[in-house]
């Protein structure tokens, strides 16, 4: 699961998406995603915002690498 703010950043750019694509494929604000990724570290939102944004990214081909080396990377062709 989706676990520091650089994966959502990282996430969006290997899919070309801008950040109104993820609101609306997460089904959340766009001030929420500026939020997140505007900061740094371990992400601070309620679980199910986290939830939705690491499905919509993992339902377009995203896999997350967790700790020691936090990461993404693209298990299919981009849409």
């Amino acid at each position: 699961m989706l676990t520091v703010t650089s994966q959502i950043k990282a996430a969006r750019a290997l899919l070309g998406w801008n950040q109104f694509e993820l609101c609306k494929r997460a089904g959340v604000s766009i001030s929420t995603v500026r939020r997140l990724e505007a900061s740094n570290g371990s992400i601070e939102a309620h679980y199910e915002t986290v939830a939705k944004l690491s499905h919509a990214l993992e339902c377009a081909g995203v896999s997350f690498i967790a700790e020691p080396n936090y990461g993404v990377y693209l298990t299919v062709s981009k849409e």
